[in-house]
């Protein structure tokens, strides 16, 4: 029997592990852009990214950590 990401998705635990990962990755690609652009990343903002689950916010450090000159930038 095959079940397809449709039917796996129906279950809550699922779709929560997916949403996750997906958040995760988020939270990875803002600090991987900070890194490559050189811009410091103290603990405390480092665990605030990392704790988001917000797609929505997500993507919108994501936009400015593309041209933020401090990580502050990415929370006004």
């Amino acid at each position: 029997m095959d079940v397809t990401i449709e039917d796996a998705m129906v279950h809550p635990f699922v779709r929560e592990l997916v949403e996750y990962g997906e958040a995760r990755g988020g939270a990875r690609a803002v600090l991987v852009i900070l890194d490559r652009r050189e811009i410091s990343v103290p603990l405390a903002a480092r665990q605030r990214i990392l704790a988001c689950a917000d797609q929505e916010t997500l993507e919108t450090w994501i936009a400015r950590a593309l041209t933020a000159t401090s990580v502050d930038e990415l929370f006004d």
